[in-house]
């Protein structure tokens, strides 16, 4: 696979993660730095993870990984997605954090989902791994970061409605993944 493809893939696989950063960015009221540093790694090292497991499995496991990674997304984030919606409807007094590290983890490991079965798809070009999953790892790692920070500026104008609104943004990701695989 040539560089401009992979980053190409690259791009379209930080697209979920990009979503759901910018989700993150839109319901937190203070975003520091770090924040924004801990979701980019969060999604960065699941991305670069996943391909090299999937690489991994190819020779055995291949089509059990295609039959059922669209899936597991769409459960895991239609999860999150209701969860968020859910919470939205809620009075609470105890401030909602999408950054603690279960949710990011949950996050992280709904959207890279993808990015395993393209590990796979490696495998059957003969591309090298380690370096297409640095390639697809630091590319998600910058889609999240920045979108953090997108969401953030867009948060402030959708105030209370934001959390509400990024659930809807999951169930929609949950939702296109599963109709891209199937059809």
């Amino acid at each position: 696979m040539d560089i401009l493809s992979l980053l190409f893939l690259a791009a379209a696989l930080a697209m979920d993660a990009f979503s759901a950063a910018v989700t993150d960015g839109m319901i937190v009221k203070k975003i520091r730095f770090y924040d924004a540093i801990k979701v980019g790694l969060f999604f960065g090292v699941f991305q670069f993870l996943m391909p090299c497991i999937g690489n991994l499995v190819s020779g055995f496991a291949t089509d059990i990984v295609e039959r059922f990674d669209h899936w597991i997304a769409f459960v895991l984030l239609g999860f999150l997605g209701l969860h968020m919606i859910w919470e939205s409807r809620t009075e609470q007094e105890i401030p909602k954090n999408p950054l603690k590290n279960s949710s990011l983890l949950l996050a992280a490991i709904a959207t890279s989902i993808d990015a395993l079965a393209a590990g796979v798809t490696l495998a059957a070009v003969d591309t090298p791994i380690l370096f297409s999953s640095a390639v697809i790892g630091i590319t998600a790692f910058l889609f999240s970061f920045g979108g953090v920070f997108i969401g953030k500026k867009f948060g402030g104008f959708l105030g209370s409605k934001a959390e509400c609104i990024g659930g809807i943004i999951l169930i929609s990701i949950a939702i296109k993944t599963l109709v891209e695989h199937l059809y």
